[in-house]
């Protein structure tokens, strides 16, 4: 299931229609590349392995999938740019071919999940098809710096959304045209990043939607101190965003900002939560026991489904396992009610 030339805020209201009422996200990509034999020491993190293994991509892709994704985003690349690819070598040719390969790494486990089910999975008669939407992934401007500053938000005082709409322009239209279902912006972390990428999606003329995902570390504002709602309504006002959210936020704030971001739009609300461990901008890693357990991670999920969202998965040290409890927890008797979809 596609956009298509639809409209998009129907096509979307049919696709939650179409699972039950929530759609689940997947989870967090890093953790499992690395537990899968990967080395991401690298300032392209987890896009290094576009290059080096793509194999392992695919593998977690379907991993995500056999665990009840409805939604994979490709890889969460947020690493992935252009001009992080170029400044490892690589031609501007070969930049946005890696680009396009992120999006078909993500079609190609989609086919393979779909194969897999017709053929009943050897056997494995609990998993069962499901729709599924590949969701191209836009990081921030602070991502691509390496420096931590996707989690402040603080770009200095000479950026501009000009200077911001040049930098993600060629990005997004490789993207858009390389067979994605939509656009996952995501861990946006102030309000001119926002009113940059609303104003590229009108302005390029991009042919497919696009969901705003932001994040928060007081469960108030957005990282960079902005209000939440304004951002919010820079989605809200966006023909071309079909849902609105939260991400790589600890799951101790989803509650409050659901009911924040209620307030200002009647698009779909969409959330996924790190695991709330602390991350080390300086030593640029996670601090480990300072998130939840996946069974306190999912012991969540029907609260936030029952204050409005509608599309529920994990980010930055999510597993597999924790998606296979949130598809579990939205499959209990009542836990989707088919009225709540917007």
């Amino acid at each position: 299931m596609g956009f298509g030339s639809g409209d998009p805020q129907a096509v979307m209201r049919e696709f939650l229609h179409q699972v039950g009422g929530c759609a689940v996200i997947d989870g967090g990509l890093a953790t499992e590349l690395e537990a899968n034999g990967a080395d991401l020491n690298d300032p392209l993190w987890s896009a290094k392995c576009l290059i080096s293994s793509p194999h392992l991509i695919r593998k977690v892709h379907l991993d995500y999938l056999e665990a009840g994704a409805h939604v994979i985003i490709t890889s969460s690349y947020q690493q992935a740019t252009i001009q992080g690819f170029k400044s490892r070598g690589f031609s501007q040719v070969e930049s946005e071919d890696l680009l396009r390969r992120s999006v078909e790494i993500a079609r190609e486990a989609r086919d393979i999940f779909y194969n897999d089910c017709l053929r009943g999975y050897g056997g494995h008669s609990d998993i069962k098809k499901h729709t599924v939407l590949v969701a191209a992934s836009v990081g921030s401007y602070g991502a691509y710096l390496a420096d931590g500053s996707e989690y402040s938000g603080h770009y200095g005082k000479d950026m501009t959304i000009e200077n911001l709409k040049d930098f993600h322009r060629r990005r997004l239209e490789v993207l858009a045209e390389g067979g994605a279902d939509l656009i996952a912006f995501e861990t946006i972390p102030n309000k001119l990043e926002a009113q940059a990428y609303a104003e590229l999606l009108e302005e390029d003329n991009i042919s497919i939607p696009a969901w705003f995902s932001f994040n928060s570390k007081d469960g108030v504002n957005v990282v960079s101190g902005d209000s939440l709602t304004e951002c919010v309504s820079i989605a809200d006002s966006c023909k071309k965003v079909v849902a609105v959210g939260i991400n790589c936020t600890p799951p101790r704030f989803i509650h409050g900002l659901i009911l924040s971001i209620k307030k200002v739009t009647k698009k779909p609300i969409l959330i996924y939560p790190n695991s709330g461990e602390r991350y080390d901008a300086d030593k640029k890693e996670w601090v480990e026991s300072t998130g939840v357990t996946d069974e306190d991670f999912v012991s969540y999920v029907q609260v936030w489904h029952e204050a409005g969202a509608c599309l529920i998965g994990g980010c930055c040290r999510t597993t597999p396992n924790t998606i296979r409890g949130i598809s579990l927890a939205l499959q209990k008797e009542h836990a989707i009610p088919r009225e709540s979809v917007p």
